[in-house]
């Protein structure tokens, strides 16, 4: 019924930017908590940001001051800028709908729609 597709991911050298994109289609989002998520092979996925249907925002510790997560309702459109860029940004990058509404929203478990990722490289 959901369906998200990221863009913008690519590669790029430390202290870079790159901005990403995750266009959604099926259902009108913008009530529904957004977040983006990262996963490097062999490693655990992990929430990087996340907003809700209110505005109201979340970073990873590893992110804060340099990721901004933002939405364009009127696009159905959720956002990630990411500045300052380092090697260990390099993931794969999947935006997600939060589905499960109680809790703090920061597991993979409470998101129920998943685009299917964009690969951001970060060299050195």
């Amino acid at each position: 019924q959901v369906q998200l597709v990221e863009s913008g991911g690519g590669l790029v050298q430390a202290g870079g930017s790159l901005r990403l994109s995750c266009a959604a289609s099926g259902r009108t989002l913008s009530s529904y908590a957004m977040g983006w998520f990262r996963q490097d092979p062999g490693k655990e996925r992990e929430l990087v940001a996340r907003i809700s249907g209110g505005g109201s925002t979340y970073y990873a510790d590893s992110v804060k001051g340099r990721f901004t997560i933002s939405r364009d309702n009127a696009k159905n459109t959720l956002y990630l800028q990411m500045n300052s860029l380092k090697p260990e940004d390099t993931a794969v990058y999947h935006c997600a709908v939060r589905t499960i509404s109680y809790g703090l929203g920061i597991k993979s478990s409470d998101y129920g729609y998943w685009g299917q990722g964009t690969q951001v490289t970060v060299s050195s």
